[in-house]
C-alpha cells in the first residue's frame, strides 16, 4: 500500500510518526446497535497512545431528527478545539472495526476544509495484532485554534439526491449490504421502508477491503465499483443506511483519484421514511 497523508496510512508509518508533535490522532469508533459494542469503553480501555475520542453522535447536528448529521461548523469547531486538533495538524483517524467509521470522520474533516487527515488502514485490530503500543490514560489537551472553509460541494441533501436519481446526472452509489439493498431484508432501524433509491448502485462497502480490514489496492477499488455498474465519468453521490459506511466509499473514490464526490447525509435513514420519495427492490 502506498501511504497517503490525506486519504490513507498503513500501521507502520503511523508507528513512524507516532511522537512528530503536529500529528493527531483520533478514535472515530462507532458500531451499530446489533454490534453489541460499546465505542468509549473500549477507548477508555485501550487506545493509540495519544489519541482522542471523537464521539460521532455527540458531534453532531442537535436539532436533526437523523442520526449524526453534519454539525454546525461552530459546533464542530469548538469539539476539535477542546481535543487539541487544529490548523497545522496532520489527523491520522482510525477505529476498532478495521476501515468502517474512521471514513465518515475523515470525510467531515475534508468536508469542513481540512486536507492533511488520513483513515489508519485495517484500523485499531491491526495495530494490536502487530504490537503496536497502546495506552488507557486520556491524552493532555491543550486548545488549538482551528480555521474552517466548508466544502458544501462535498454534501448531499434529500432534494439534490431526488433530482440527481431523476436527471442521471450523477451516479448513486449505495454501501448497504446486497440484502437491504433490494429490500429482502429489514431495516435495522424500525419505520424505515425497504429498498433503494430508483437508479442507484449497489457497491457493499466491505467488497473495497480485504479480509484483514484494510483497504483493498487502488486497482481493485476501481474495478469494485466498474463491477456495479458505476460510470466514473460521472460525478458521485453516496449514500448507506446513515451516512457512515457511505464515507467508506467517499474514501475508496478518492484513493482512485475520483474527485468529483459527495455524501448523502441523511442516507436510507431519511429516504426510507418519507412515503412520497420513490423506492425500488430487487
Amino acid at each position: 500500500m502506498s501511504d497517503d497523508p490525506k486519504t490513507l496510512v498503513s500501521t507502520a508509518w503511523l508507528a513512524e510518526h507516532l511522537t512528530m508533535p503536529d500529528l493527531r490522532v483520533i478514535d472515530a469508533s462507532w458500531y451499530l446497535p446489533d454490534m453489541n459494542r460499546d465505542a468509549k469503553a473500549e477507548y477508555d480501555a485501550a487506545h493509540i497512545p495519544g489519541a482522542r475520542f471523537f464521539d460521532i453522535d455527540e458531534i453532531s447536528d442537535s436539532r436533526s431528527d437523523l442520526p449524526h448529521m453534519v454539525p454546525p461548523v461552530e459546533k464542530f469547531m469548538s469539539r476539535m478545539r477542546a481535543m487539541g486538533v487544529g490548523d497545522g495538524h496532520q489527523v491520522v483517524v482510525y477505529d476498532g472495526a478495521g476501515v468502517f467509521s474512521a471514513a465518515r470522520v475523515w470525510w467531515l474533516f475534508r468536508l469542513m476544509g481540512k486536507t492533511d487527515v488520513a483513515v489508519l488502514d485495517g484500523g485499531f485490530p491491526k495495530w494490536q495484532a502487530e504490537g503496536h503500543p497502546t495506552e488507557d490514560m486520556p491524552p493532555v489537551l491543550r486548545d488549538r485554534h482551528m480555521t474552517v472553509t466548508v466544502q458544501n460541494h462535498m454534501v448531499k441533501d434529500v432534494t439534490q439526491v431526488a433530482a440527481a436519481a431523476k436527471l442521471k446526472d450523477w451516479e448513486i452509489v449505495d454501501a448497504r449490504s446486497p440484502a437491504r439493498f433490494k429490500g429482502e431484508e429489514e431495516e435495522p432501524r424500525a419505520g424505515l421502508r425497504s429498498g433503494h433509491i430508483p437508479g442507484s448502485h449497489n457497491l457493499h462497502y466491505r467488497r473495497l477491503l480485504n479480509d484483514d480490514g484494510t483497504m483493498r489496492p487502488v486497482a481493485e477499488l476501481r474495478q469494485a465499483f466498474e463491477a456495479a455498474n458505476v460510470d466514473l465519468d460521472k460525478p458521485v453521490i453516496t449514500s448507506c443506511g446513515s451516512g457512515v459506511t457511505a464515507a467508506v466509499l467517499s474514501l475508496a473514490l478518492e484513493r482512485i483519484g475520483h474527485r468529483r464526490h459527495a455524501l448523502y447525509d441523511g442516507s436510507w435513514a431519511e429516504w426510507g421514511q418519507f412515503d412520497w420519495l420513490k423506492v425500488e427492490t430487487g
